[in-house]
């Protein structure tokens, strides 16, 4: 097929969609220190492996086109599967990861369609994400090329050295960031790149493209979308989808 007629298709599949071409990239690749050594993302949580629930809610958002999935190399196969196993159509790739989580997230983006005009970038540890918190984040992203999902924060929060109090930060300025962080596409994959180049040390990608001095808009996030790390975010994950079920 030549260049020509594919761009032609990518032209007709763009006027048909109502929304930018989104591709969600999962980082799937991290440790399970935490876990007492098992693999928290293909544990199973009700009966379905954390991966596959995250994907599945990906998969069922109409915003999202395409899922790139980050992982192991060791996992690359089981991820596979699994995506087959549970029908993540819009799963069109697993590719292996990086040293770190950022250059894990640029290997995905690296390999998203050429047509993607936004990245999602959603832990694979959180399985509890909402339809509703997708549904918000992507629009607004869409409208202002960075946001992200957050709460208030709830405790008082305190900074110290040495064991002492240095400062209390005024609570009603702060907030805890959840995924997915959307992205337009050139700016997320140059500030990534930057990152990676400088070796900046980051916890989440909004900090990448903070330092380049754009802002982020921030949506309203779920008290249940939890990342899930420790053997009790487990427990309190089984809560949540009983909570759902009873709700």
């Amino acid at each position: 097929m030549s260049l020509f007629v594919r761009w032609k298709q990518w032209r007709k599949r763009k006027r048909e969609r109502d929304h930018p071409f989104c591709t969600a990239v999962v980082p799937a690749a991290g440790s399970a220190s935490r876990m007492l050594g098992r693999d928290k993302l293909m544990e199973p949580l009700a009966g379905i492996p954390v991966l596959a629930r995250t994907l599945m809610t990906l998969n069922g958002c109409p915003l999202i086109d395409e899922i790139v999935v980050v992982t192991r190399e060791d996992l690359i196969v089981p991820v596979s599967q699994l995506c087959r196993e549970y029908e993540t159509s819009k799963a069109s790739k697993v590719v292996k990861g990086g040293e770190t989580r950022t250059e894990s997230v640029a290997i995905g983006l690296a390999n998203s369609a050429p047509e993607a005009e936004l990245a999602a970038i959603h832990d694979g540890a959180r399985p509890l994400v909402s339809q509703q918190v997708l549904f918000e984040v992507l629009t607004k992203a869409a409208e202002f090329h960075a946001a992200a999902p957050a709460v208030p924060l709830k405790d008082t929060v305190k900074r110290g050295q040495h064991h002492l109090v240095v400062e209390t930060p005024d609570r009603d300025e702060l907030f805890a960031v959840q995924t997915p962080q959307v992205f337009a596409c050139d700016l997320i994959k140059g500030a990534l790149k930057r990152a990676v180049e400088e070796k900046w040390a980051l916890t989440d990608d909004c900090s990448a493209v903070e330092r380049l001095g754009m802002s982020v808009v921030l949506t309203e996030g779920a008290e249940e979308n939890i990342k899930l790390t420790t053997p009790m975010d487990f427990a309190l994950a089984e809560a949540i989808l009983e909570w759902r079920e009873q709700g």
